[in-house]
């Protein structure tokens, strides 16, 4: 079953004063936003990319969250958006967007224990990230808990001060900055220029 933005959004708004934060609420509303100005974007340079999908998988990302258990909360989104009946291609978003490169090790706060974490291990190695998976992985590391819109590098260090660094963080950071680059050779410009804002958040 089809999942739509208006959908999505309505999901995460149902969790809304049930978990000890609406912080990831309001995180998840500016991945979505910030997402589908991406998609937006890459559409009107000529790339297949869907609009509706990509704010969609922004507002679900991290809808795990709703358990109050942020360490599985990928796991949890993935469940909970599959127990809802909504296609895989909606609940993959939950596994992957903490990770890059198709590598669990390529993410913020420390290294999962992988031992722990089988099913999430082989998935992030074998699935083909879609366009809009990518988007989602950037706008993550572009917006706050609070829902602003920051460069990479201001919301890494936010990470980084939060979360502590770590013995893959630099590898974490340098696959963020790729990650960043790839969209703007996509584009053929900065992305920063779709959100003025940024400037206010320096």
């Amino acid at each position: 079953m089809k999942l739509t933005s208006n959908q999505a959004l309505q999901l995460i708004e149902n969790f809304r004063g049930t978990t000890q934060s609406d912080k990831w609420i309001d995180h998840c509303i500016c991945v979505g936003n910030t997402a589908g100005k991406i998609a937006k974007a890459l559409t009107e340079k000529g790339f297949n990319v869907d609009v509706d999908k990509a704010i969609t998988l922004g507002y679900v990302h991290d809808i795990g969250k709703y358990s109050n258990k942020p360490k599985s909360h990928e796991i949890k989104g993935y469940e909970y958006i599959k127990e809802q009946g909504f296609d895989e291609d909606y609940c993959n978003i939950c596994l992957t967007h903490s990770f890059l490169n198709n590598d669990i090790i390529c993410t913020a706060g420390g290294i999962p224990n992988l031992a722990n974490n089988p099913f999430l291990t082989e998935f992030i190695k074998s699935h083909e990230y879609t366009i809009e998976e990518k988007i989602i992985n950037l706008c993550d590391l572009m917006c706050t808990s609070i829902g602003n819109v920051f460069t990479i590098d201001k919301r890494l260090i936010d990470l980084i001060i939060r979360k502590n660094a770590h013995p893959n963080t630099q590898y974490h950071v340098k696959e963020t900055y790729k990650l960043k680059a790839y969209f703007d050779d996509l584009l053929g410009y900065n992305l920063y220029d779709l959100f003025p804002e940024i400037k206010e958040n320096l």
